[in-house]
C-alpha cells in the first residue's frame, strides 16, 4: 500500500494530545502521513528507533487490550521503553494529587499516556507536568482511535475530504471524537443516537465550527436512515461501555433500533466500509454478517492503532 504523501504547511507545534480539537487540520495530516510512513517501515523491516532511550509512563485506571499492547509495542519499535502503571501501582485517587503525580513523573520519564475515566485527570497531568501527555481514552474523548480510523479510511478509500462518515450508537467519547476529527478534515459526519444518548452540545458546536471552516457538514439525528444514507464509512460501538455495565438492560432497550445490519447497510454508498473500535458484541450493535463481511476493515483499523500512536509519540516526544 502506498505511503500517504503530505506536505506540511507549518512545523508541528503541539506538546500534548488531549483532544484533536486542539490540533490544526495540518497537524492531524502530518500525524497521519508519519503514521503511514512508519507503518511502511515496519512492514519492510526498516529500523526507525526515533525515540531511542526515551521512556513512556502508561497509566491505566481503565483497562484495555488494544491500548496497552499498541502503546507498549509501539514505544519499543521506536527504540524506547514503556512502563505499565495500573491503578494498583500509582497513588492517583489514593491520596496523591494529579499535581504531584505530574511533577514526579516529569522527573522520571519523557512522556505520559493515560487511559482513564475523567478527562480532567488528563488535563491536570498536562497542566502540572513538563512532559507530553497523550490521552489514551477518557469518558469524553478517544483521539488516538480517531487517528487510526482516519488512516484506515484513507488506506481503503484513497481520500478523506468529501467523504461521509455515519456513526450509529451512543453519543459518547467515540461520537465526540469522530465529529471533531472528521469536521477538521472536511469529512461530513452524521451521528444517529437515541434521544437520551445524544452527544454533548458543547462538542457538537466545536464540530460545527470546524465543519464550517472545512466546507463539510455535521448532523446529529435520532434517525438511523438519515445518518446512514449515502455514507462512505459506517461506524458503530458497543451500547454499554466500560463502567456502564449496570445500564446494559436499559441501554439494550434504548438502542434496539440502532443495530447495524444487512438491511440498513443498503442505505450506504457502493464500496462503503465498516469500522468498529472493538471490542464488539455481535448480534447487538452489529450483526456478524456485517462485521465479518467484505465491507469490514475492523482489523486493519485495530492494527492502525499501533502505527497512529507511534506517530503521535514520535511527534510529541522527539
Amino acid at each position: 500500500m502506498a505511503v500517504m504523501q503530505y506536505k506540511a504547511e507549518k512545523p508541528f507545534a503541539q506538546k500534548h494530545l488531549l483532544t484533536l480539537q486542539d490540533w490544526t487540520p495540518d497537524e492531524i495530516m502530518q500525524c497521519l502521513a508519519l503514521a503511514s510512513e512508519l507503518k511502511d517501515k515496519q512492514k519492510n523491516g526498516v529500523p526507525h528507533e526515533i525515540l531511542k532511550g526515551k521512556h513512556l509512563a502508561m497509566i491505566f485506571t481503565k483497562s484495555s487490550t488494544r491500548t496497552r499492547v499498541s502503546f507498549e509495542v509501539g514505544i519499543s519499535q521506536l527504540g524506547g521503553k514503556g512502563l505499565f502503571l495500573s491503578d494498583r501501582d500509582i497513588q492517583i485517587g489514593r491520596g496523591e494529587s494529579i499535581h504531584d503525580t505530574a511533577e514526579v513523573l516529569s522527573r522520571f520519564v519523557d512522556g505520559i499516556m493515560i487511559r482513564t475515566y475523567k478527562h480532567s485527570d488528563v488535563e491536570g497531568l498536562a497542566k502540572y507536568g513538563s512532559i507530553p501527555v497523550i490521552n489514551g481514552l477518557t469518558d469524553e474523548f478517544h483521539p488516538c482511535q480517531i487517528l487510526a480510523d482516519l488512516l484506515t479510511v484513507y488506506e481503503h478509500l484513497g481520500k478523506l475530504k468529501g467523504l461521509k462518515l455515519a456513526f450509529v450508537g451512543d453519543g459518547f467519547n467515540m461520537a465526540h471524537s469522530l465529529m471533531i476529527g472528521c469536521s477538521k478534515l472536511g469529512i461530513d459526519c452524521a451521528v444517529a443516537c437515541p434521544e437520551d444518548y445524544q452527544p454533548k452540545n458543547e462538542y457538537v458546536k466545536w464540530a460545527e465550527k470546524n465543519a464550517e471552516a472545512a466546507g463539510s457538514k455535521v448532523v446529529v439525528t435520532r434517525s438511523v436512515e438519515e445518518a446512514m444514507t449515502g455514507a462512505d464509512v459506517l461506524y458503530t460501538d458497543v451500547w454499554a461501555s466500560m463502567g456502564q455495565e449496570e445500564e446494559s438492560r436499559k441501554r439494550a432497550l434504548a438502542f434496539r433500533d440502532y443495530q447495524v445490519n444487512a438491511e440498513n447497510w443498503k442505505l450506504t454508498n457502493d464500496g462503503a466500509i465498516f469500522l468498529h473500535c472493538l471490542p464488539a458484541h455481535r448480534g447487538e450493535e452489529v450483526t456478524a454478517d456485517i462485521i465479518d463481511g467484505r465491507m469490514s476493515v475492523v482489523f486493519d483499523e485495530a492494527e492502525n492503532r499501533l502505527h497512529a500512536q507511534k506517530a503521535v509519540m514520535a511527534l510529541l516526544m522527539k
